[in-house]
């Protein structure tokens, strides 16, 4: 992972993440990137996804990849450890690693490419100099 700092999230695999093969759905990993993000974003970088709102901006998936290792199943917890790999000019590419907490093993890992965006506008926006700085720690 990059040269930025890393923060983890715990998430509790829910019954509803299950598909019939008794496992975590593959789309639900999205779904736990995600959610880390938010809270991420609000605990460890101190600017909460509704700063972003409040001055019209957004954040919104322009590529992702996962590479799926091991299964998650019905009563584990997910570790899910983010950083910044890169800031651009209209937003950040984030890699990931999911692990389970019970033995820290990868269960998958990959990257998302996020755009800053104008709201109204619905166009990328030029990352302001104080987020590009908060999210250089």
């Amino acid at each position: 992972m990059s040269s930025y700092s890393r923060f983890r999230t715990r998430i509790p695999v829910r019954p509803d993440d299950i598909d019939m093969n008794r496992h975590v759905h593959n789309s639900k990993y999205s779904d736990y990137v995600l959610a880390a993000r938010y809270d991420q974003m609000e605990r460890c970088y101190g600017m909460a996804m509704d700063a972003f709102l409040e001055r019209g901006l957004s954040w919104v998936v322009r590529a992702s990849y996962i590479e799926h290792k091991r299964p998650l199943r019905l009563g584990d917890i997910a570790e899910v450890e983010t950083a910044i790999a890169a800031i651009g000019k209209h937003g950040v590419k984030v890699e990931f690693e999911i692990l389970k907490e019970a033995d820290g093993k990868t269960v998958a890992k990959g990257w998302f490419d996020y755009t800053l965006v104008c709201v109204a506008k619905g166009r990328p926006q030029i990352i302001p100099g104080d987020v590009a700085a908060i999210y250089s720690i």
